[in-house]
């Protein structure tokens, strides 16, 4: 089944949903498939191929609103669905947020985004790469002494979107990864580490054997672990989780923490929230990219903007019912954010590091210690200690803490090393102070 019959499905449920006297109705239906292959101490662990589809259907009436899905596409499960959806937005309770999108802001041309790259990997090939990736973790070092596997996996899927406004759109996107665990021990000590490469072509993932001797590196990197006593030092954040130390505030302004009154970056457009060095670009429809899109979950056409300019907040995201109820107009971003870009000041991780002179680099945090209502900022570490602009030993057990409206503004340098392979991309990060609580 292709794009045009996941269209032909989406009609086929609008119009039913049409004949039972809807105001309103908005399909999605969707077809994914997969390979993974896991390998460990050069066997085979696990092997596993998926093969899932489904329609999802939303109905409004009255201002109501009734959700049902099924996975079997079949005419009467359809109607069945159809039903049920109806159904429901008889029981729900009036809201006079919910409805569509508005119908001029509708997508007028799906552009094609360079999406789908199928990987037509059997699956013998698939565990033999995994095998290779993880041999060669393995065989980095001889302190390396166990492993927790490596992951070859593949996925296409093929997505169609339809509403009562006369919208459908379809495109079909694919994504790649292979990973590596692997395990170092020395005198007694144990450390793991790990290294992954992801990308929408097969052609763009990085080489099986850089792989595993990366993760082999960092774990070999752990070892001699220290504690160090309580202190207040520079945190410099490695690319991959620089992203998500910025993804905090774009939870924080997205419309549902706005309107539920539930964010530390609460009325916050117009203010600086951090250096007016910094800005944040939504970019939706970069080439291969990991979140582009031509429209959003409504249909919505997408498009480029700045949220963050000279260190100001400018604009929220917004899907069409979040913007409704704080009386603007979506962002098209119903489903989330497209490709957020952090520009950087100049340099990579080793030149920030010199930067930095003496400080925290870290290279892996723990737990889930971030409060999206007060700002409050409380993460397990594990990385390294710099001295003079050089690591000296790595570093364990310490928590790194603050309140992200004051770490936010002490923001002092981004490098240009961005991490591609998720939908923010941001280079290392440095802050010029934080709380680290250690022994």
């Amino acid at each position: 089944m292709g794009r045009d019959e996941l269209e032909i499905l989406v009609r086929a449920a609008l119009e039913a949903a049409t004949e039972r006297g809807v105001d309103q109705a908005e399909v999605v239906t969707s077809i994914d498939t997969g390979l993974a292959a896991t390998a460990r101490l050069g066997d085979v662990e696990n092997l596993e191929y998926t093969n899932d589809r489904g329609l999802w259907i939303t109905v409004y009436r009255d201002s109501r609103k009734g959700s049902a899905s099924t996975s079997d596409v079949k005419p009467e499960s359809l109607q069945e669905a159809v039903g049920k959806a109806c159904t429901f937005a008889e029981c729900t309770a009036q809201d006079k947020y919910a409805g569509l999108a508005d119908a001029d802001l509708m997508c007028g041309d799906v552009v094609e985004l360079d999406l789908d790259h199928a990987w037509p990997i059997e699956a013998g090939d698939a565990i033999d790469m995994a095998i290779a990736c993880e041999k060669a973790g393995l065989e980095f070092d001889t302190r390396i002494t166990n492993s927790e596997g490596a992951t070859v996996s593949t996925n296409r899927g093929i997505r169609a979107y339809g509403n009562t406004h006369g919208f459908i759109g379809s495109y079909t996107k694919t994504s790649h990864s292979i990973s590596c665990v692997v395990l170092a021990s020395e005198s007694g000590e144990m450390q793991r580490d790990y290294y992954y490469s992801a990308a929408r072509d097969p052609g763009d993932l990085e080489d099986v054997g850089l792989i595993g001797e990366t993760a082999g590196r960092r774990a070999v990197g752990r070892l001699g672990a220290r504690k160090i006593k309580t202190t207040k030092a520079p945190v410099l954040f490695s690319p991959e989780l620089a992203r998500g130390f910025i993804g905090h505030a774009m939870g924080a302004i997205a419309g549902g923490a706005q309107y539920r009154r539930a964010s530390f970056l609460l009325d916050a457009v117009g203010e600086r929230i951090f250096p007016e060095f910094v800005r944040v670009e939504e970019r939706p429809h970069i080439a291969k990219g990991m979140a582009s899109r031509a429209y959003d979950a409504e249909g919505v056409a997408t498009y480029d903007r700045d949220i963050v300019t000279d260190g100001i907040l400018r604009e929220y995201i917004l899907s069409s019912y979040s913007a409704r109820r704080l009386g603007l107009q979506t962002t098209a971003n119903a489903g989330g954010a497209q490709n957020l870009i952090v520009p950087g000041t100049g340099g990579d991780l080793q030149s920030l590091i010199r930067e930095m002179g003496t400080g925290f680099l870290v290279e892996e945090l723990i737990g889930h210690g971030t409060n999206m209502v007060t700002g409050d900022y409380s993460r397990g570490a594990v990385g390294q200690w710099v001295e003079n602009g050089e690591i000296q030993y790595p570093v364990h057990e310490v928590t790194i803490a603050g309140n992200l409206r004051d770490l936010y503004p002490r923001i002092v340098a981004i490098g240009d090393d961005q991490d591609l392979r998720g939908g923010i991309r941001c280079g290392s990060l440095l802050v010029d102070q934080m709380t680290i609580a250690g022994a």
